[in-house]
Parts: structure tokens; C-alpha cells; sequence
């Protein structure tokens, strides 16, 4: 089950039945099944707190992802920053709704078990992105 929390009540206006839609779509061509996958939606400050306490980093992040999914099922929370998604779509000229669909499959992504630590995994993981955008949101890339 998809579901989705809020931080602030100004974060519930967002795109949600797209990434509703989108999302078991994506678990289910990469041979997995859906199991419990929360949205949290946050500020840059909460989410650079929970950066700092639960993986020790000192930064801001667009996203963090808690994964509890199985071999079966995926599973997890993704925590994600509404101030980076901005930022980050004003920087790569791309709409705010183009951003946080990246960034939540790139979440998902690693909740399927795709990683983003060296060159070919981060070539790997951004052509799984730009291909579920592609397929799923409509972006020509």
C-alpha cells in the first residue's frame, strides 16, 4: 500500500495520485510486489535533522530512504524535502511536479535494490529514473 504523511500541512497540496499510480507500476515491471511504501513530506531543516541523527551526515538531501522491503515485497519509508525538490527543479530547469516524481522513484529505486555509490551504478540508477519518467510521467528525454 502507497501512503502519504505530512510534516506540514502546506505539503498536502502536492501531485499524489500520479505517484500513487506510478509508483506500484514501477514495483511491479521491476519483479517485485508492493507491500507497506510511505511518503513523508518535509522541510530541508527536518530532513537535514534526520540526515544528521539516523545516518550521521552533515548535508542537506532531497530524500532518505528507510528500507524494510523483503526478497518478496518492497517496503520502506521515503523522507522527502519539498525545499529541495524546488531548489532542485529550478536548477535543472525542470517543473517542480518533473523533480518530485524523480526524486520519489529515485527512493523507490533503492528500495528495489539499485544503488547510487560509484560511476556505473549512478548511470544505472539515472537511467532507471529517466525511464520511468519517460514511460510514466510523459518526459521526453
Amino acid at each position: 500500500m502507497i501512503s502519504f504523511s505530512f510534516y506540514s500541512k502546506e505539503y498536502e497540496h502536492l501531485p499524489l495520485d500520479s505517484l500513487e499510480g506510478s509508483l506500484p507500476l514501477i514495483i511491479m515491471e521491476e519483479g517485485k510486489e508492493l507491500g507497506d511504501v510511505t511518503l513523508i513530506f518535509c522541510s530541508d531543516e527536518e530532513l537535514f535533522t534526520l540526515n544528521q541523527e539516523h545516518l550521521k551526515h552533515d548535508y542537506y538531501t532531497d530524500i532518505i530512504t528507510f528500507d524494510y522491503s523483503t526478497e518478496t515485497y518492497v517496503a520502506g519509508d521515503l523522507f522527502i524535502s519539498i525545499d529541495r525538490v524546488r531548489e532542485n527543479s529550478s536548477v535543472e530547469k525542470v517543473s517542480f511536479d518533473e523533480e518530485l516524481h524523480r526524486v520519489v522513484y529515485h527512493g523507490l529505486l533503492h528500495l528495489l535494490g539499485y544503488n547510487d555509490k560509484n560511476q556505473e551504478e549512478i548511470r544505472t540508477m539515472r537511467s532507471k529514473e529517466n525511464y520511468y519518467l519517460t514511460k510514466l510521467f510523459h518526459v521526453k528525454h
